[in-house]
């Protein structure tokens, strides 16, 4: 039976077929890969008892007890996904489980190969690849207030620089209101999987835009060393009015499904506003008057907590007041950058 080595170009040339458990698949998995599992959650649960308490022959006894009624329809699935393409097969660690359904889809004349080391392997190349972390061109560093609308422009320059929206990737706006409206459910391990795709995806030679983040965003951190690459990358700080930013984030969370999630989120705050301050801006959020209830927000906890202190110097500032002309001042700084670089 063949096995691959993992290398990223197989995702893009093979269907790529996880066989592990839902639960597994849950938690992490190869970019694209489709889960056909040969056990549930359950049957796993109860198969790692047995191999456990009587071994592994009683445990392959009753695994193969448990699936093989079901592999005529994993055959079917897989093939349809594959439409034509060869097919890539992994398990936890390119153990039984894959070479059991490669076995099978060779019987039934699909082209199947096993991954070699499994999704460990996969995983090593990934947590590798971030320490430490060399990007594929510079990163371009995104630094400014709460409500200036760093996110919104980054993603009207995706058409035209390569963006990488760590926040879209977290699931979180990566502040104390970053999860409303939102549901963070990915574990450390997928959303370092999701990062090391997009980077992966990148043309190399072109400056990365990035958002400026703490080492947390939400329940998830930037994996290796890549927040200290951030820190000394190129920093561009962004500016605008008080206003425009009101404006901004009441456009953003001015729902009012979001009110209960507002709420806690106000109250996981509370010690650090004090009591006074915390009354006065909750009642504003109980009146649904979110123009005075971002005003103090800003002023009396976003302001005071974010870049509280900057060790770093920035080496541009964009003005976000109107997203067009920041675009242009962006591209004469970053027609510097290139310009430099092709010097240098």
């Amino acid at each position: 039976m063949k096995s691959l080595p993992f290398d990223p170009a197989l995702l893009d040339t093979h269907c790529i077929v996880d066989v592990r458990s839902p639960a597994e698949f849950d938690e992490d998995h190869l970019p694209g890969a489709v889960n056909v599992p040969l056990l549930d959650n359950e049957e796993r649960a109860e198969i790692g008892t047995i191999h456990k308490h009587q071994g592994p022959l009683e445990a392959r006894r009753r695994g193969l007890e448990l699936t093989a009624h079901r592999f005529p329809a994993m055959v079917a699935q897989i093939g349809a996904q594959a439409s034509g393409r060869p097919i890539l097969v992994y398990c936890w660690r390119g153990g039984l489980r894959s070479k059991t359904v490669v076995s099978i889809l060779d019987l039934t004349g699909y082209p199947a190969v096993q991954l070699t080391g499994g999704y460990k392997s996969f995983r090593a190349q990934v947590v590798s690849y971030f320490e430490p972390f060399n990007p594929p061109a510079p990163l371009v560093v995104f630094h400014g207030m709460t409500g200036i609308g760093k996110t919104t422009f980054l993603q009207k320059l995706g058409h035209r620089y390569p963006v990488v929206d760590l926040e879209g990737l977290a699931c979180h706006r990566g502040s104390a209101f970053g999860e409303v409206g939102l549901r963070q459910t990915l574990s450390q391990k997928r959303f370092e999987t999701l990062l090391w795709d997009s980077f992966r995806r990148l043309q190399p030679g072109v400056p990365i835009l990035v958002e400026g983040e703490s080492r947390r965003i939400g329940k998830v951190s930037l994996p290796g060393d890549m927040y200290d690459r951030m820190r000394q990358s190129v920093k561009v700080w962004c500016q605008a009015s008080l206003e425009t930013r009101v404006t901004r984030l009441i456009a953003e969370y001015g729902c009012i499904e979001y009110k209960e999630e507002m709420e806690r989120a106000l109250q996981r705050i509370r010690k650090k506003l004090g009591e006074e301050r915390y009354r006065e801006i909750a009642e504003h959020l109980d009146r649904w008057e979110l123009e005075p209830f971002m005003m103090r927000l800003m002023a009396d906890y976003y302001d005071k907590v974010y870049y509280k202190t900057r060790e770093w110097q920035e080496d541009a500032v964009i003005c976000l007041e109107d997203f067009t002309a920041a675009e242009g001042e962006l591209d004469l700084f970053l027609n510097q950058i290139l310009g430099r670089d092709r010097s240098s």
